[in-house]
Order: C-alpha cells, then structure tokens, then sequence
C-alpha cells in the first residue's frame, strides 16, 4: 500500500485527468469528488475511478472540453446540461442553483441532463448542508438491476442521498445506492481477485455468483427485493423525464472501455426550513428525534463515521494500493511511482 496526503492524492488525479484531456475546471472538480471518497473510506468511488474516467476521456466516452451550463429554468425548477463531460462540474453548477433558488423560492429542483457518473451522492450535499438546506441527491447510471418482476437488467442502481442540517452539530447525511451494494464494490473486487458474496449479483443467465466479474457482466440485485426496484424505478423516471437523460438501459456500461456517451440524469432538490414550520421548529424536531434515537446503545448517526474517518484522513493522509498509486502517476506523466 502506498499511503498519501490528501492533497498530494488530489494533485495527482487532477494532473491523470488533466493529461487524459479533461479541461482544468473538470481535472479539479473530479479530482476533489474522488478524494472525498477515499477519505470517507469509500474506495469504490475514489481514485480507482481515475484510470476509467481517463479512458472514457480518450475514447470520447466523455468530452473534456465540456462547460455545463443551464439549460432551461423557471421559478424554483432549472436544467443544467452537463455537455457529456464528466458529471462533476456540471452538477456543481446545478447544486450552487438549486441553493440560490431555494433560498428565493423555499424550495428548488434542479436536474442535469447529458451527464456521466457523478461518484458519491452526499459529496454533492455538503454545500446545501452548509447552507443551512435540506437537501436530496439522486442520479441514475446504465442499466445493471431488473425492473420488479424482470429478469434483465433496465436500471442503474440509482444511488439517493439525503443531508438534514443540524443547529449545533454536524448534517445527518444518508446515502445508498438501490442495489444490495454499490456496483463499484465488484469492480473493486474484481481488480483484486476477490469472490462477492451471494446475494450481491446475478451473473449474465441470471444465477447467483461470487465471481465479481461474472457479477459485472451480468447484474446486481435489487435491495429489499422488488421494494428496492421500485424506488430504483421512482429515480429513473425522475432523473431522467424531466431532464431528457438517457434511460439505463440506452447507456453502455461504465465499466468497459468502448460505448456511447451514457447521458444519463442526476438531480437535487434543496428545501429551506424557514419557508415551512421554520428553521426553530425545524431545529427542535430533528434534535428531538436524534436525541430519542441515541438513548438506544449502538444506534449510529448516518454519515458521522465517515466524518470521523475524513478527519483522520486530513491529518494522516490514506492507504491506497500500491498499483493504484503507480497507474495514477503513469498516467499523470510522471516518471516515479512511489508513495508521496
């Protein structure tokens, strides 16, 4: 393992990113997303991402040129057009809307169109919990899970996070993908010769496996069951008829080289407590909640261990495969792998 600051991680896939052809706006906002991943111990969305975004880059997959910009809009409701860049700048764009017209309107919902993988939903929420807003993120990605009753893949896992902002502690911060694991969890494994366990994917004929790549060939099963598939449905469809996105099924996969732009949709809603019951009632029924919910040994607020695991990370730096790291440095132009 090659262990790494923060900051030295984030130059370093910036500059991969950058030589890949992503403009420099897009090198840095990709490079931050992927990083606040690794520092939050998701490994699946961090800079193992690079090498597949590089290549996407190279193949036209995604263009690095890309500017996002807004597309349509009316009142509370606007429409950012990514360009089929890389998903992070263009839903930048879209969550800085979503608070300006939240705070004019009380509520905003802004959805971004012609994207590609936006990474960890809750990255994108740390501004709307900044800013005092309750806040949603959901996204749809290219087809791995069958629709309730189905057999073949038609939906992407359809990650959805939430922020609920606290007066003097840190946003509640929940977020899961719609499958039983994130996708990226079997690539993961897969680049690591590592079996899954069952009740994670199908493989192509539809059997259960614990051979990731099989898994990845095939597709993820539903969490929850057909309950899973139908929030799964409920994203898709928001995600993707209001904003004109690619369906899942209509985008080639991720996880290989050569394929279409994916297009797909992302969207976020930011609600301001003080257009409702008010931000004083607001604050005194979420710590009357979570102070019930702590009474009880072993319940864990959602998004705090992450937290704890950033700090530790902004003072300490992280562990990352020993291969990563000189994969990165190769394709960033440099001549030495070795750990920073």
């Amino acid at each position: 393992m090659a262990r790494i600051t923060l900051e030295a991680l984030q130059e370093l896939a910036g500059r991969a990113l950058a030589r890949a052809g992503a403009n420099a706006s897009m090198a840095a906002a990709t490079a931050q997303a992927l990083v606040y991943a690794d520092a939050r111990g998701l490994a699946s969305h961090g800079v193992a991402r690079v090498p597949q975004y590089a290549t996407h880059l190279a193949n036209g997959r995604a263009d690095g040129n890309a500017i996002p910009r807004v597309a349509a809009g009316k009142g509370g409701a606007v429409l950012v057009d990514a360009g089929c860049g890389l998903a992070f700048p263009a839903c930048g764009l879209a969550v800085g809307e979503a608070i300006q017209r939240a705070r004019e309107h009380g509520v905003a919902f802004a959805a971004v169109t012609n994207s590609h993988h936006f990474g960890v939903a809750a990255c994108h929420l740390e501004r709307v919990g900044a800013a005092g807003m309750v806040g949603l993120a959901m996204g749809n990605s290219p087809a791995a899970m069958p629709v309730a009753g189905g057999s073949r893949a038609l939906l992407g896992t359809n990650p959805i996070a939430a922020v609920f902002p606290r007066a003097t502690a840190a946003p509640l911060m929940i977020d899961l993908s719609l499958s039983a694991v994130a996708r990226g969890k079997l690539m993961v494994a897969a680049k690591e010769g590592k079996a899954i366990p069952l009740g994670w994917a199908l493989d192509r004929d539809g059997k259960p496996t614990t051979d990731p790549g099989a898994g990845l060939e095939g597709s993820m099963l539903p969490l929850g069951g057909n309950k899973g598939a139908m929030l799964a449905l409920v994203i898709e469809i928001l995600v993707t008829a209001l904003s004109g996105a690619a369906i899942g099924f209509e985008a080639s996969s991720f996880f290989v080289d050569e394929g279409n732009r994916p297009r797909i949709g992302q969207a976020f809603l930011a609600i301001d407590p003080e257009a409702l019951a008010g931000r004083a009632v607001y604050n005194e029924r979420i710590e009357t909640l979570i102070g019930t919910m702590t009474t009880e040994v072993g319940v864990r607020l959602p998004g705090y261990r992450r937290d704890a695991l950033a700090a530790q990370a902004a003072h300490s730096g992280v562990d990352i495969p020993q291969g990563l790291h000189d994969q990165l440095a190769r394709l960033a132009g440099l001549s030495r792998g070795g750990p920073a």
